[in-house]
């Protein structure tokens, strides 16, 4: 099977699993305890203005045309309306979703960055002091609370030190819309002020976001590299007079990457999920965030709009990992 259409295959059957996930949170979103449509109009409207409002929104209608009218409006890019921005959903998503993805995107490449490297040193020095340290580093770095670590940096590097700043995106002056993820724009647009602004203001928050990850990423790392530095080829490859660390960082990692690229898909979607504790903590104007405070207003249509982009990332990394799969084992290409 070739690669295209290995792709293509697993695109169209994202396709009923997006459907499953939307009509389980459309259900569970439109069965909420409260009334969205009172809640959002306030306590002094009156009940000829939510009926009339209901019925504006189509709240009205039976929940299988609810249901069925919701998905043509997909198809045609539509989200609906908001309850609480009375604006399109997807209007606010668009301005809220480059926030999160550049935060989770710059976290990942910490916690790959930081957790593979560490996850192979402590490997190569196995029951060592720094074996020791790293695992205990890493057991913490995964019970600690992202909010708690995130308020302890803002006090520490933000406060006190006054190294970075510790809410916002910005200064005030971002750089010009591209992508909507400011480091990216900003290099786009050869804005370097915008740069070093965003990148100051990004580096608290993805280091509180990637902590959990990268510990994590470590302690498989750690795992997988004493399994394959068991093997009989690394032993040949001893054998040969080749030196441990050509071994190692050259025949070794490679195999054992395969189990730790599971774990970074995982992560991706989990890191968005997640990233909703950050962007409180830091007021960093993301889709989780928006996500939260849609849920706290009952604000059904971002709630569903919010989860199904979720939903879709996720699977979209799982796609890429098993396509990495096959770059980093020949074995997998071929079948």
């Amino acid at each position: 099977m070739g690669t295209f259409t290995f792709v293509v295959r697993r695109l169209l059957e994202l396709v009923p699993t997006l459907l499953g996930l939307l009509l389980l949170i459309f259900i569970i979103a439109r069965v909420m305890p409260g009334d969205p449509v009172g809640l959002a109009l306030g306590p002094e409207a009156t009940q000829e203005q939510v009926e009339a409002f209901r019925a504006e929104l189509g709240l009205d209608q039976p929940l299988w045309k609810q249901f069925v009218d919701y998905v043509v409006g997909l198809t045609r890019g539509e989200f609906g309306t908001s309850l609480r921005t009375y604006q399109d959903v997807g209007a606010d998503i668009a301005q809220s979703l480059g926030a999160t993805l550049e935060l989770v995107i710059a976290a990942l490449f910490i916690a790959v960055l930081v957790g593979v490297p560490v996850g192979m040193l402590s490997a190569l020095h196995r029951d060592t002091w720094i074996d020791n340290l790293v695992r205990a580093i890493s057991i913490s770095g995964v019970a600690l609370p992202r909010f708690w670590v995130g308020i302890m940096l803002q006090i520490w590097l933000g406060s006190q030190l006054g190294l970075f700043p510790i809410i916002g995106r910005d200064s005030g002056v971002p750089p010009d819309h591209v992508t909507g993820m400011y480091v990216l724009d900003s290099l786009l647009t050869f804005d370097f002020r915008a740069l070093r602004d965003s990148l100051l203001h990004l580096f608290l928050p993805a280091i509180t976001l990637a902590l959990p990850s990268a510990a994590q990423l470590a302690r498989l790392t750690r795992a997988s590299m004493i399994e394959v530095l068991r093997q009989q080829y690394v032993l040949v490859h001893h054998a040969y007079g080749i030196h441990p660390q050509v071994v190692a960082w050259r025949f070794a990692l490679r195999n054992g990457l395969t189990s730790v690229l599971t774990l970074v898909g995982l992560s991706f979607g989990a890191l968005i999920e997640n990233a909703v504790l950050v962007e409180v903590v830091f007021s960093w104007p993301g889709i989780s965030a928006y996500g939260a405070s849609a849920v706290l207003a009952k604000d059904f249509n971002a709630v569903v709009a919010v989860t199904l982009i979720i939903g879709l990332a996720f699977l979209l990394a799982n796609l890429i990992v098993d396509l990495l799969y096959g770059l980093l084992d020949p074995r997998v290409r071929h079948a």
